[in-house]
């Protein structure tokens, strides 16, 4: 007979809680504030992968033509987005002297390697196959992004959605190499212009992924001031330029044709 199904079982609790394992305790000093570095991180990377896990299906939904549902799923990931900026708010408790305690623990190790965040940027259209060349040197992982780097992107089958509508998306938009970063192209925005203007329901969609490329520019935001007030302009982990690099993200839309429209509504 088959152990019971618990909470801790199905949730795989103890498992879960074995995973928080501080460098510094394992070098015989332990940082009292590793752990919440440890927890909040893991939480971002159990996040990331809900989002993708939505995003995908938003995708499904945009190719089956199912708008509504695919508002429904959009909404969600905002509302997830939203509780990803506010868990900035408890890591920002952490000062710079408390950081710096176990910082030299984390040796290459760098936010700039999170494979999950890296597959969001490239589902959402922001591709750069170089940067698969900065992950850990693991065939899994890098198959997975090169995957994600050659499928075609939500921005694209958001496109090819409209375009059955009955909007006057060109066909090389659609058909475009999906390895390429979403450009802005003024005909894509034409279209969009006359979905605001007679199409409600796929506007209202417009609207979502308005509020999803902004609400990932605020969380980039909010991780560049973290940084700096933890680091300032020192390098950070991994090589990176730290804050100066993370800056460079900053102001970069995912979905630009949409921003662009704002005057000529």
């Amino acid at each position: 007979m088959s152990d019971e199904l618990t909470y801790s079982t199905y949730l795989r609790i103890d498992d879960l809680l074995s995973l928080q394992n501080p460098q510094s305790a394992a070098a015989g000093r332990d940082e009292h504030d590793e752990m919440l570095f440890i927890v909040i991180h893991q939480v971002y990377e159990l996040w990331f992968k809900q989002v993708l896990h939505e995003l995908d299906h938003a995708v499904v939904l945009l190719d089956g033509d199912e708008t509504t549902r695919c508002g429904h799923t959009l909404k969600r990931v905002l509302t997830i987005m939203k509780v990803m900026v506010a868990q900035m708010d408890v890591l920002e408790t952490m000062t710079p002297l408390e950081f710096l305690s176990f910082r030299e623990r984390l040796e290459s190790g760098s936010g700039f390697q999170s494979a999950q965040f890296r597959e969001l940027e490239f589902l959402l259209g922001h591709k750069r196959g170089g940067v698969i060349e900065a992950l850990p040197a693991d065939g899994v992982v890098r198959d997975r992004l090169h995957r994600r780097l050659v499928a075609p992107s939500m921005w694209t089958a958001f496109c090819a959605h409209i375009a059955r509508r009955g909007h006057a998306i060109p066909g090389d938009v659609i058909r475009r190499d999906p390895a390429r970063s979403t450009e802005p192209d003024e005909r894509v925005q034409d279209a969009l212009i006359e979905v605001y203007r007679h199409d409600r329901d796929a506007a209202e969609l417009c609207e979502r992924l308005v509020d999803l490329d902004e609400g990932l520019q605020e969380w980039r935001y909010r991780h560049v001031k973290m940084v700096e007030r933890t680091i300032g302009t020192k390098p950070g982990t991994g090589g990176s330029s730290g804050a100066d690099y993370l800056k460079t993200t900053l102001g970069r839309p995912v979905f630009p044709d949409l921003w662009a429209i704002r005057a000529r509504l």
